[in-house]
């Protein structure tokens, strides 16, 4: 059984290390329907942390099926003003924002991918002033895991969701005496990529199996992990868990292949065993075992979809790794492994950034999607001056 203890310091990790809850600060919390006890709770220590308001914005995975499947187009790619205006206007007043995310793996598998496709593209774009306000941190933003039943049975092949809580509880380093040890692995982050920005590498070169890839960075570029600061300066924790070293590739300088190393869950669908060709940044050929319609849909959402906006290191030390399970949730499985992102870059993972993505050699678009390349024989080197130094040996840092 998993004690109220432990629920209760996971709730204060995520709104006092994750958002840095103010007093007096409004908050929104996304969550599923699934999610509703834990919402209580994290709701309830909000208000005594002294939030001056808290608003709720349910989701279920359930009914989105039903108006994908049986609505009709016109229905699909209607967004209310309505929808965008309540998560605007709180943002615009100095609201933390918090999405609680479990994993629905298969439920719209059996979605047409152009249906899915033509939704998924009409709430980005609806919601693409709400989207700029958390990846530019002009407000502190948290995204954290709520196990459901659906997720724990894709893990597990059985609904045992109290186990469930319990990996999440482990990956996020929180226990019963609290969250320290999420404290001390913040520190770590933050001396690798103090590390990284001091060498100023010009590109990265990953090889082992199915990969091949030469990875230019922005120009301007800085690595970011763990602990960000908002517009304001004020210190917040986008992921949690977090176990990734991250910046901003240069949009026209990634060519080379990569596979897949896990599976990547999206809107609903599992894409899996995948790989990618990039000849000057842009994704010319792929092909997929599974979800390849589904992938083909993500890389046409728009022009920047089909290039990369994040590159993320993560070694296999990592605790998600080395519990052996695929989570079947990007923000598991991404901590899990070195990843990708294609579409938008991170502006701040540039310094000064002046508001235009292609003078600073950054990636724009609707999308940011997450997907795994890390492994036991991955190597990624640092470039500089002609010269290679290793950063990542046999899937392990070596700095």
């Amino acid at each position: 059984m998993v004690s109220e203890k432990a629920l209760s310091n996971y709730a204060d990790a995520i709104l006092k290390v994750g958002v840095n809850l103010q007093t007096g600060q409004k908050l929104i919390v996304n969550a599923s329907v699934d999610h509703k006890d834990f919402v209580r709770l994290l709701v309830e220590r909000a208000y005594d942390l002294g939030a001056g308001e808290v608003f709720v914005v349910w989701n279920d995975t359930y009914i989105t099926r039903q108006k994908l499947l049986k609505a009709s187009e016109e229905v699909i790619k209607n967004i209310y003003d309505w929808e965008v205006a309540m998560p605007k206007s709180f943002l615009e007043a100095g609201a933390a924002s918090i999405s609680l995310v479990g994993s629905y793996a298969d439920v719209l598998s059996d979605v047409p991918a152009q249906r899915l496709g033509i939704y998924t593209r009409a709430r980005q774009v609806a919601f693409r002033e709400v989207m700029e306000r958390t990846m530019m941190n002009k407000n502190r933003w948290c995204v954290a895991g709520v196990p459901n039943p659906e997720w724990a049975r894709k893990v597990y092949g059985e609904e045992d969701v109290e186990r469930l809580w319990n990996d999440i509880l482990f990956v996020a380093r929180v226990n019963e005496d609290g969250y320290d040890d999420l404290l001390k692995h913040l520190e770590d982050l933050r001396r690798r990529k103090n590390i990284l920005n001091s060498e100023k590498f010009e590109a990265l070169r990953y090889e082992g199996p199915g990969m091949d890839l030469i990875v230019k960075l922005a120009p301007n570029h800085q690595w970011l992990s763990g602990i960000e600061n908002d517009e304001n300066g004020v210190a917040f924790l986008p992921n949690i868990p977090t176990e990734e070293v991250f910046t901003a590739p240069y949009k026209y300088g990634v060519d080379g292949v990569v596979h897949s190393s896990m599976p990547l869950v999206y809107q609903g669908n599992v894409i899996d065993e995948f790989w990618l060709k990039f000849e000057k940044g842009k994704v010319v050929d792929f092909d997929a075992k599974k979800g390849k319609e589904v992938l083909k849909e993500l890389l046409s959402t728009d022009e920047g979809a089909s290039y990369l906006g994040e590159v993320a290191l993560v070694d296999i030390d990592s605790p998600i790794y080395k519990l052996g399970r695929i989570f079947y949730n990007t923000l598991y499985d991404e901590n899990a492994a070195a990843h990708f992102a294609f579409g938008r870059a991170y502006p701040t993972c540039v310094r000064e950034f002046n508001g235009d993505f292609e003078q600073a050699g950054l990636n724009n678009s609707l999308t940011h999607v997450d997907f795994m390349v890390g492994n036991p024989s991955m190597n990624v080197y640092g470039i500089k001056d002609g010269k290679e130094i290793p950063i990542i040996l046999g899937g392990r840092w070596v700095i």
